[in-house]
């Protein structure tokens, strides 16, 4: 084989997608807040687009009939926008110099809060702790998660806290000679950062996050706490007769004790996590008018966007321009031409699609989630004429006010199954309809899987026993045996 540098000549095809389809995709994927942030970045990241003003268009198009011949007088001491122009080729293209309307641009962003960690750490401030317990204390908080449970075992607390005295004997140069932390020294530093508020915080599981909270409302001698300490296994199993006979109670006593647990928190941290707050504005609107549902864009708030004419003006001169300027110019308004036109791709197609939701979901709108058809991204693509990964894009996070309420896209997406009509059943509305028969069943009695499944058959919808059980696992619904009240 020869070795050396060679040139050879070939063939071959690429796909390259173009950079303003990759914008066009982000731009349908946006939900209507990301949405108007980006369009004001684009207002100052490009001279060629101006803000439309809906009062001061108006206002403009009345005083520019009346004070013509006055404009074209002051026309003359107004700004150097030629200059302004050919020197704006910043990096970004945002117009520079004092007669620039641009603005810098800052990012919202929320007030920091204090989270669970430091809420805890503001109380372990309070206490009287010597400095080899302070130390204990910030590896156990460091091992808290969110929800309030220790995520890591004594053992690994200590060896994370002698692993930290050994670093700073280290750094010092000096032998320290401190003793190491022990497991019992731990427990110790434990059971006072779990009498720490809110109750139940630093518990290792369920069981102790439940004692926790007992024992801060003064209840040790209690049946429920009896119950937690000593027979927890059989409690969450609903072991009535079992615990009934153990405890030298009727069932029904046990069951009443064991009711009082739905009062506690079964995650405590979470009252104090740092979740940032979530706001949701509807990007369409449904509303019912004349017997007719009609769609509406909520882009009420978008920043409408329009060829600055002063600019274009000059751009048209094309003699005046070459080399850099002229390419600078092109590109400036070639791109705002195309963001205009890409935001009213996105209006029309965010029209077209839910225009055709509603159409085939009318009977939602009308009677409830119990008539919601099953519908995929695929049949909505068909009909729209567009490519499946497009639907998903406009459904993504975006959001619905409709009569029935404010509601996500992808709520009106589900699989289907067959009935004996020949029409199909959404898979939503069959999880709503055993979410209602087991509201109404009696609770002496509930409804076992193939009880549901005999009902449905009744009402025509044919449906597997695994698949009852897994839709009342995915609503949170336990078992008939565990649903039964003595």
């Amino acid at each position: 084989m020869k070795t050396g540098l060679h040139q050879h000549t070939a063939l071959r095809q690429d796909l390259r997608i173009n950079p303003r389809l990759y914008q066009a995709m982000d731009l349908l994927y946006m939900p209507l807040l990301d949405l108007e942030q980006h369009l004001k970045q684009e207002l100052l990241g490009n001279p060629f687009l101006e803000l439309i003003e809906p009062e001061e268009e108006v206002q403009a198009s009345a005083a520019e009939q009346q004070n013509k011949p006055e404009k074209e007088a002051k026309a003359e001491d107004g700004p150097d926008w030629e200059s302004i122009l050919l020197e704006d080729r910043t990096e970004h293209g945002v117009p520079s110099g004092t007669y620039s309307d641009a603005r810098e641009y800052v990012e919202p962003v929320t007030v920091e809060g204090k989270d669970l960690i430091d809420y805890l750490r503001e109380q372990t401030r309070m206490l009287d702790l010597t400095p080899r317990q302070q130390l204990l204390v910030e590896e156990f908080l460091g091992n808290i998660g969110e929800d309030g449970y220790l995520q890591a075992d004594l053992e690994q607390i200590v060896k994370g806290a002698n692993q930290l005295l050994e670093e700073h004997e280290a750094e010092s140069e000096i032998e320290l000679n401190v003793e190491p932390f022990t497991p019992a020294e731990a427990e110790a530093v434990l059971r006072i950062v779990q009498q720490l508020d809110p109750p139940g915080i630093g518990a290792r599981n369920l069981r102790e996050c439940l004692m926790l909270q007992l024992e801060s409302q003064k209840r040790t001698d209690s049946l429920v706490y009896r119950l937690v300490k000593d027979a927890f296994e059989d409690l969450i199993a609903h072991r009535w007769s079992d615990l009934g006979k153990r405890f030298g109670l009727a069932p029904d006593e046990v069951q009443r004790a064991a009711d009082e647990l739905a009062r506690l928190d079964p995650k405590p941290g979470l009252q104090h996590s740092a979740a940032n707050d979530a706001y949701i504005i509807p990007d369409l609107i449904v509303e019912k008018i004349d017997d007719k549902y009609h769609v509406f864009l909520n882009d009420s708030g978008l920043p409408r966007l329009r060829i600055s004419k002063t600019y274009q003006e000059i751009a048209r001169d094309k003699k005046k321009y070459d080399g850099e300027s002229k390419e600078f110019i092109n590109q400036r308004l070639n791109s705002a031409h195309w963001m205009i036109q890409a935001i009213e791709q996105r209006r029309q197609t965010m029209l077209k699609v839910m225009n055709f939701i509603v159409d085939r979901q009318r009977e939602f709108f009308e009677k409830g989630i119990d008539h919601l058809k099953p519908l995929t991204l695929r049949e909505v693509a068909d009909v729209i004429s567009m490519h499946e990964s497009t639907v998903s894009r406009v459904t993504n996070e975006k959001y619905v006010q409709t009569p029935r309420g404010l509601l996500p896209l992808k709520f009106f997406f589900s699989s289907g199954l067959s009935t004996t009509t020949g029409e199909d059943a959404s898979a939503r509305s069959i999880k709503a309809q055993i979410q209602k028969l087991v509201d109404d069943e009696p609770p002496k009695n509930p409804l076992t899987d193939q009880q549901i499944v005999e009902m449905f058959e009744r009402k025509g919808v044919r449906i597997a026993r695994r698949t009852v059980a897994k839709y009342r696992d995915q609503l949170g619904i336990l078992p008939a045996r565990m649903r039964k009240r003595l």
